[in-house]
C-alpha cells in the first residue's frame, strides 16, 4: 500500500501547476465560480461555501506588511471538537532552557534513521533555538527524518512559519491553499497557521521504506521577506517571480482526520470528522511557496576579496533594528570565483550573529571533510571559525584561475541571538566529538 501511495503522490507532484511571484496578491479557484466577485464576504458565498479570513499579521499593520488570505471552504475552521495536549516527542520550542548557551563550535552528523514507521511530524527533532514563541520572537532549528507519509493527519503551527529544506527525498505538501512539490535543492515556506500534510515521493527499494530527510527553520518573528537590494539595484539574489505559489486544490473527505496544532510550544490534537484541507477557492498574500535554490542569482566580487555571506541572503525576517535580522536564510549556490590575489573560501572570522549551517549536497568549500549532507554545524556568536587546515593550505597556494563551484549546495540559518541547544542535541550520539581538531595544525608562518 505504501508503494502505491508514493506512486500516486509522485504522479500528482509531477503534474502540479503554480502561480508565481513572492508577496503577490494571488487568487485561485478549483471549481469555476467558487470565488465571489467584488466582495470578500457576501451574504451567501458561492456554491454553498463558507467565507473565512486567515490573517498572518495584525489588521492595522502597514499595507506593505499586511498578510491575509480569504478562504472559501466546505466547512469553516471553527467546526471542530476541543483540542487536547499531545506528546511532543523530539519536537521542542522556545524558550529553550534545558542547557546553558555554549560558546564552543559544534558539528553533527546526519540524524540516525528512524527505527519504526515515522512521518514528517513524528520525525521532527529539535536542535535548539532562541527567543520565545509566546512573544513571537526568535527561531528554532529542527531536523526531520521520515519513512512514511502522513495519513489522515494534518499539522498546523500557530507559533511561526516553517521553512522546510529537503536534503534527501522529495515531498508533496498538501496545504489548505493547494499542493507544493519540494525536492532536494528546493525550499518550501509554510506560513504561520496554514495547515498541511506531508507525503513522501521516493519509491521504496530493496524492501526498505522510502525516506525523506532535511532541515526546518521555524521563524517565530516577522514573516520572511525578500531582502532589500540597496546598491545592488533593482535585480539580483532571489527573484520574486521564481517563487511558486499553489493553485486551489481541495479535499472533500469525510471521516476521522487527526489535526495537530502547535501552540505556544506544545502540541495539541483533535479528531475532526472531515479533512480541514477543504478550501475550494482563495485569494490573498498569506500563502505557501516553493523556491528552487539553483535559480538564486549569485552576486559576488569580480575584482578581489570574498564578500560577506550576507550577499547570499535568500529570505530575511527583519527585527526592530534596521539591518539586524531575527533570522536570515542564506544559500551558497553554484557560482564562479574569480577574485585576484584573494583567499577564496570564506575567511576566518568572529561574528555577532549566530550561524547554523547545513549541507544539501556535495561538499562545502571551507571544509575539506567531516561536514556531510544532512549534517550541520553551529557557530554561536563570536565563536572563531573559518576554513579548516587542509582547506587553508590548499587555498593559500592555489592557482587563481576562474573557478566554478558547482558540486555543492549549502545553506545557513543566521540569527541575531545565541542559539541554545536542547538536551537531546547536546547529548546526541551523532554529535561529532573533537570538531575543534579541524583547526589543529594551523601553523605559525609569521616572519620578519
Amino acid at each position: 500500500m505504501a508503494g502505491t501511495g508514493n506512486e500516486q503522490a509522485r504522479k500528482t507532484a509531477e503534474g502540479l501547476a503554480y502561480q508565481t511571484g513572492f508577496g503577490n496578491e494571488h487568487s485561485s479557484e478549483a471549481v469555476p465560480g467558487a470565488l465571489p466577485v467584488g466582495r470578500n464576504s457576501p451574504q451567501r458565498a458561492p456554491l454553498g461555501l463558507y467565507a473565512e479570513q486567515l490573517s498572518g499579521s495584525a489588521f492595522t499593520e502597514p499595507r506593505a506588511h499586511n498578510l491575509r488570505s480569504w478562504l472559501y471552504r466546505i466547512r469553516p475552521s471553527a467546526a471542530h471538537p476541543p483540542f487536547v495536549r499531545a506528546e511532543r516527542h523530539a519536537l521542542r520550542s522556545a524558550p529553550f532552557t534545558d542547557c546553558t548557551p555554549d560558546p564552543n563550535r559544534l558539528r553533527w552528523n546526519p540524524l540516525p534513521e528512524p527505527t519504526g514507521p515515522t512521518d514528517f511530524l513524528d520525525g521532527l527533532w529539535t536542535l535548539g533555538g532562541n527567543g520565545d514563541a509566546t512573544q513571537r520572537t526568535g527561531m528554532a532549528v529542527h531536523l526531520y527524518y521520515a519513512n512514511t507519509s502522513m495519513e489522515r493527519r494534518v499539522f498546523g503551527n500557530a507559533d511561526g512559519e516553517l521553512l522546510i529544506v529537503p536534503e534527501r527525498g522529495g515531498l508533496l505538501l498538501r496545504t489548505e491553499l493547494g499542493l507544493l512539490h519540494a525536492a532536494p535543492g528546493e525550499v518550501a515556506l509554510i506560513p504561520r497557521g496554514v495547515r498541511f500534510r506531508v507525503e513522501l515521493l521516493d519509491a521504496a527499494s530493496d524492501g526498505q521504506s522510502p525516506t525523506a530527510r532535511g532541515y526546518v527553520c521555524e521563524n517565530y518573528g516577522r514573516p520572511f521577506q525578500l531582502p532589500d537590494l540597496g546598491p545592488i539595484g533593482a535585480n539580483g539574489l532571489a527573484n520574486a517571480r521564481d517563487f511558486r505559489a499553489p493553485v486551489a486544490a481541495y479535499e472533500d473527505v469525510e471521516g476521522p482526520v487527526e489535526v495537530v496544532n502547535k501552540f505556544c510550544g506544545h502540541l495539541w490534537t483533535a479528531t475532526y470528522d472531515h479533512s480541514p484541507l477543504d478550501v475550494v477557492a482563495w485569494h490573498g498574500n498569506h500563502v505557501p511557496y516553493v523556491y528552487d535554490l539553483r535559480r538564486f542569482n549569485v552576486i559576488g566580487s569580480i575584482s578581489y576579496d570574498h564578500p560577506d555571506p550576507s550577499i547570499f541572503t535568500v529570505l530575511t525576517s527583519p527585527s526592530d533594528t534596521p539591518g539586524l535580522a531575527g533570522v536570515d536564510f542564506v544559500a551558497f549556490a553554484p557560482r564562479w570565483l574569480v577574485g585576484e590575489d584573494t583567499f577564496r573560501p570564506p575567511y576566518f572570522h568572529r561574528n555577532v550573529m549566530t550561524e547554523y549551517m547545513g549541507l544539501i549536497e556535495g561538499a562545502y568549500d571551507a571544509k575539506a571533510e567531516g561536514f556531510v549532507p544532512g549534517g550541520g554545524s553551529l557557530h554561536n556568536m563570536m565563536s572563531a571559525h573559518g576554513p579548516d587546515r587542509e582547506t587553508f593550505d590548499r587555498a593559500s597556494t592555489a592557482d587563481l584561475r576562474p573557478q566554478k563551484i558547482d558540486d555543492g549546495l549549502a545553506f545557513m540559518f543566521e540569527t541575531r541571538w545565541p542559539l541554545t541547544l536542547t538536551e537531546q542535541a547536546r547529548d546526541a550520539g551523532h554529535l561529532q566529538r573533537g570538531y575543534d581538531d579541524v583547526w589543529q595544525g594551523l601553523q605559525r608562518h609569521f616572519r620578519l
